[in-house]
């Protein structure tokens, strides 16, 4: 489909989920920094006071469009650039300081914990100069009992296995199998759990 046909923010997140490359200048990037300005507003209310967890989860469920369980968590402050292709599970904790850039879809399974300070990247750029005000988006999921630890760096188009670790500081530039532990830049297995 090309983007100029984009109608509505869910039409829009839904192609961004299936690889849909976005030129800088097109209505469809209209559209993604409008969207970008709204996380931004809302981000801003969770992160600028005390706010209890349902007020947290409330501003969430604004944030994604969509109901947040009440056994999540999040500990501001939480940065977002789009909002709208976080997909939570259930009893998920967000640790401080964590930046998701969803535009291609970020999903947390059941159970997975999120340290300090993890970034999880779903958009590139064209390589070439001339393209590089594309947006090139790519999923990243992220299974259930997952632990990312601080600093971790998830780029575009990753697959992390259930119960999986990523240890502090890694930068994850390929999949990581399930009950596995990964470690370093760029992260490479270290043991079997």
């Amino acid at each position: 489909m090309p983007n100029e046909d984009i109608m509505n923010i869910e039409q829009l997140a839904r192609e961004l989920r299936h690889g849909l490359v976005i030129k800088g200048g097109t209505s469809a990037h209209a559209m993604l920094i409008q969207a970008s300005r709204d996380a931004q507003r809302i981000t801003c209310e969770i992160n600028s006071a005390y706010r209890s967890p349902q007020e947290i989860r409330a501003l969430m469920a604004q944030l994604t469009g969509r109901e947040v369980h009440d056994t999540f968590t999040l500990f501001p402050p939480f940065y977002t650039d789009f909002g709208k292709n976080i997909f939570l599970g259930k009893n998920i904790f967000i640790n401080a300081c964590c930046c998701f850039q969803d535009q291609g879809g970020i999903s947390l399974g059941d159970g997975a914990l999120v340290g300090h300070r993890v970034t999880l990247a779903t958009i590139n750029h064209g390589l070439i100069p001339a393209e590089r005000t594309y947006n090139c988006p790519a999923p990243i999921t992220i299974g259930k009992n997952v632990w990312l630890g601080a600093g971790a760096i998830v780029v575009p188009g990753i697959t992390i296995g259930n119960d999986a670790v990523v240890a502090a500081g890694a930068v994850v530039t390929r999949d990581v199998p399930a009950a596995t532990v990964v470690a370093g830049v760029p992260a490479r297995e270290i043991r079997k759990i």
